[in-house]
């Protein structure tokens, strides 16, 4: 059986989750699978904006085309896109066996394999290499973003409970990973639902006490009621990496005030502030959207003003895309063109571009801890704690005559960095 995930690491999480249950029951199970010879195909789709949606259903459209040959005899979809359009889809694809929406675990365990088992809902079957794994804490969201469609997919926030994060992270690290990556919808959130107070700082503290759990980096903070008591743990745990990815969107008052972010630019430079000044070092990951509608021409200009001022270490850009079920698809008109969209986020990443590229220039001569990931072509491939896997740069050690593992940790001296990217060598 072949489980295919599109989209995020939380679906990935969702897919493992599945293998497991799956393998459990006696079926053989791979993940991501481009041969199209195994008899069962599930796909985890994505439904977050308009090119994740078509790039999921092309995925399935090609297994029907491959159950309609003959190669494979049930084909199953899961995942965001079946939990928004789930009536659309069973009319439009009727060749899939069964649409799934995205918390349906036991009901698939039970469609698929024949049996749901209680005693391992929380274990996963690592798809990741094997010395780094995410860890979800929680599901859903309460914000109420005007361009995002997540709450209505998922639902409102719902934390995972302290004790079962904790052991599933522990399983991890008897299991050999040694990176663990947090991630949610929303880690500013975590706990109030379940405790009626926020209890991240103890998670991650609770996290760090791990034997074998030697990094630890955070995803995918919200702005608003920043849990500023995790700053101390990031500062104090020597395994809780300085680095946070806290999305912000963007930075003049009249779009956030649009994108109903319930923050004003002096509330931002504010937080970005104390981020900085309460852990020495630390690298902001953000991700921006331009194109909202209301963007007039000069808050564009000030957000290019903010992004050089902030210098972010690490920034991603997304043009706008009026989504259905949304605040901004169901009140504003989408009036700013796709070409304009797109050119504003080319001048942002160029923007961007010159500051990454500063920052790599100014860690050549710095030693620098470092996880090997792979061996490719003449290099071993590496991450610094302010990397995160595929979203972030790299280091390229030459392999010469070395032989580096992956999964081990090096100490590396960095001799030369390009935009994004840092080639070192190994030293003692």
């Amino acid at each position: 059986m072949n489980v295919v995930t599109m989209g995020c690491s939380k679906n990935l999480v969702d897919s493992e989750l599945l293998l497991k249950q799956l393998n459990a029951c006696g079926l053989e199970v791979v993940h991501d699978s481009n041969d199209q010879d195994a008899r069962i195909v599930v796909v985890n789709t994505c439904g977050f904006i308009l090119d994740a949606k078509d790039e999921s259903v092309e995925t399935i459209m090609g297994f029907v085309e491959a159950k309609v040959e003959g190669l494979i005899d049930r084909l199953y979809v899961m995942g965001c896109l079946s939990e928004r359009y789930k009536d659309e889809l069973i009319k439009e694809i009727p060749e899939v066996d069964e649409f799934f929406g995205k918390f349906e675990f036991k009901r698939m365990s039970e469609v698929i394999g024949g049996q749901f088992n209680v005693d391992i809902q929380n274990s996963r079957i690592q798809t990741t290499p094997s010395h780094f794994a995410y860890l979800k804490i929680s599901e859903g969201c309460n914000r109420t973003c005007s361009y995002c469609a997540i709450p209505r997919i998922t639902g409102k926030h719902k934390s995972f409970p302290l004790e079962d994060l904790v052991a599933q992270a522990r399983e991890l690290a008897n299991n050999g990973v040694k990176e663990l990556l947090v991630i949610a919808q929303d880690l500013s959130f975590y706990g109030y639902d379940l405790y009626k107070e926020n209890k991240l700082a103890e998670l991650v503290d609770q996290l760090a006490d791990i034997p074998g759990l030697e990094w630890i980096k955070l995803h995918y903070a919200y702005p608003v009621k920043f849990p500023y008591d995790l700053l101390k743990v990031m500062r104090e745990r020597k395994n809780v990496c300085a680095y946070l990815d806290i999305a912000l969107q963007h930075c003049s008052d009249n779009v956030l005030t649009m994108m109903r972010r319930n923050i004003d630019k002096e509330e931002t430079l504010a937080l970005i502030k104390r981020l900085r000044g309460e852990v020495p070092g630390i690298h902001l990951r953000t991700t921006l959207l331009v194109g909202h509608p209301g963007e007039t021409e000069a808050d564009f200009e000030e957000l290019k003003a903010f992004v050089r001022e902030m210098r972010f270490e690490r920034l991603g850009v997304f043009p706008y895309s009026h989504e259905e079920d949304t605040y901004a698809g169901e009140n504003y008109e989408d009036t700013i063109p796709e070409e304009v969209k797109n050119a504003r986020a080319e001048e942002i990443m160029q923007i961007q571009l010159d500051i990454s590229s500063e920052i790599c220039d100014s860690k050549v001569g710095q030693v620098l801890k470092v996880i090997i990931d792979r061996e490719e072509g003449d290099f071993f491939v590496g991450r610094t704690e302010y990397d995160s896997y595929e979203v972030d740069g790299e280091v390229l050690i030459p392999v010469n005559d070395l032989e580096l593992e992956p999964g081990e940790f090096y100490h590396v001296e960095i001799t030369e960095a390009s935009d994004y990217d840092l080639f070192g060598k190994v030293v003692a």
